[in-house]
């Protein structure tokens, strides 16, 4: 079994060859306007776009925890908009961060990533503003997607 590659870069420019896909999280609000979607969006305008319409249609069409999205924005590149925290702040209820719903979401990744053979890449995913631990998130990472043989190379700001 292969392992998490760890580099210091950014996540919105994957690096290697193939078919890449970048997996962030999102909230269950339909609020993209924080952390890491703002890199996104300064790239491409799909990925927002996509995230509102599937929030704004949600009575039918699977939008909540645990969900994915995945949009293409380039020829071998797709971003997947994982739905894995509850709101948007920490408050009586705890962190946002929903360690069950990133585990479902990556669930589905993985099975899109097996589709497209693609690597997967991301910065620390849950542990931004939803206020999660790595502790808590990488072994979900090993669990879903490097025990099924997808790459996952994680970007760390340098």
């Amino acid at each position: 079994m292969s392992e998490i590659t760890y580099v210091r870069g950014d996540a919105t420019a994957p690096q290697g060859k193939g078919v890449k896909l970048i997996v962030h999280v999102c909230n269950d609000l339909g609020g993209w306007g924080k952390g890491f979607v703002l890199a996104l969006s300064r790239r491409w305008p799909e990925p927002e776009a996509a995230y509102r319409r599937w929030h704004r249609e949600r009575a039918g069409n699977g939008f909540g925890l645990g969900a994915a999205q995945f949009v293409q924005v380039g020829p071998y590149l797709w971003v997947a908009n994982m739905v894995g925290q509850r709101g948007m702040r920490t408050g009586s209820k705890g962190v946002p961060v929903r360690y069950e719903a990133i585990d479902a979401a990556l669930g589905a990744v993985a099975v899109r990533a097996g589709e497209l053979g693609a690597s997967v890449h991301m910065p620390r995913i849950g542990c931004g503003l939803a206020g999660g631990t790595w502790a808590r998130i990488e072994p979900i990472i090993e669990r879903r997607l490097i025990s099924a043989g997808v790459p996952v190379t994680v970007y760390d700001h340098g």
